[in-house]
């Protein structure tokens, strides 16, 4: 298990170094920020699939919801944790030359505490929500390995099934990761461009590098896809998890929840429920920004001469 988490301290930081050599050098007019920013979002992507793909593995492994076990629970979390520690490095540094970029010199003309402390008042909710899984879901999730069985700490060797369903829950990163990149500078009128515009304004990124690539196919098509796969792989991966136990056991959807520990049951609204309020954020906003661009339209529409 050791030699998980070596893999992820080695690949994650890794590739975020990387990503931001290639690019500085491939896009010469790019600046720091843009830089930063499209390389933490690359790493993002890459950490979401793997988990992705090791939750399918599980979720497809385990034909008993409750006892049976898969190796890949473990070692993807180790695997894992080095990206949360560097996830949290990237936030700082994107927010540190974005913030440089627009003139903040006097705050920004080096990395110091003020600089730190400024990450964690703006992005708080995402600095905690990277050490609850560092320190909390961590070590509910692994198991202590000896040499011929293994000791669960908390779960007690359960529910292997459920965490596959949790690494599922990534599922949606990429696409939001991908329209990230996508965007350009001036956004047009097309509704899959209200989209990008109200995922930038709650996940508080600056849509500041132009790739011309706002009405491709490819970015209507995807926009779609961030909304489809947050609200199935979010949301309605609760209740499907829920049916699941009650298919092994023979019990009715409804009555589940009446079968679990309490515990089981408020762990999983302490999980769902931010998921809800963000996923109705979204929307509110996206109706907000819609509204407000049609109308806009609708104005210019009227000042134009006629042509018949």
């Amino acid at each position: 298990m050791f030699t998980a988490l070596v893999c992820g301290a080695v690949v994650f930081p890794g590739l975020f170094y990387s990503f931001r050599k290639v690019l500085k050098y491939t896009f010469t007019h790019w600046s720091d920020a843009d830089v930063v920013s499209v390389s933490e979002r690359l790493v993002s992507a890459i950490h979401a699939s793997l988990a992705t793909a090791a939750g399918v593995t599980v979720v497809t492994s385990c034909r008993d919801v409750m006892t049976d076990s898969h190796w890949l629970v473990n070692w993807f979390v180790l695997f894992g944790a080095p990206y949360m520690a560097n996830d949290i490095y990237a936030m700082y540094l994107s927010r540190y030359h974005t913030q440089k970029a627009r003139g903040n010199s006097s705050l920004y003309s080096g990395h110091s505490l003020q600089t730190v402390k400024a990450l964690l008042l703006k992005d708080r909710m995402l600095v905690l929500h990277h050490l609850v899984l560092l320190f909390i879901f961590l070590p509910i999730t692994l198991a202590s390995m000896g040499r011929n069985h293994c000791h669960r700490f908390f779960r007690r060797g359960l529910g292997d099934f459920f965490i596959g369903c949790l690494f599922i829950t990534e599922f949606s990163t990429p696409f939001v990761s991908i329209g990230k990149i996508l965007i350009q500078t001036m956004l047009n009128n097309s509704p899959s461009s209200v989209i990008y515009l109200f995922f930038c304004s709650t996940l508080n990124w600056s849509p500041n590098i132009q790739l011309g690539l706002d009405d491709t196919r490819l970015h209507r098509i995807n926009g779609i896809i961030v909304l489809l796969s947050f609200f199935a792989c979010r949301i309605l991966v609760f209740p499907f998890m829920y049916w699941m136990y009650g298919q092994q056991f023979g019990i009715p959807l409804h009555r589940v929840v009446f079968h679990l520990p309490l515990h089981c049951n408020v762990g999983n609204l302490v999980i769902l429920a931010p998921q809800i309020y963000w996923f109705t954020l979204l929307l509110r906003k996206a109706n907000r920004l819609y509204l407000r661009q049609k109308g806009g339209n609708g104005d210019r529409n009227k000042d134009r001469p006629k042509t018949d």
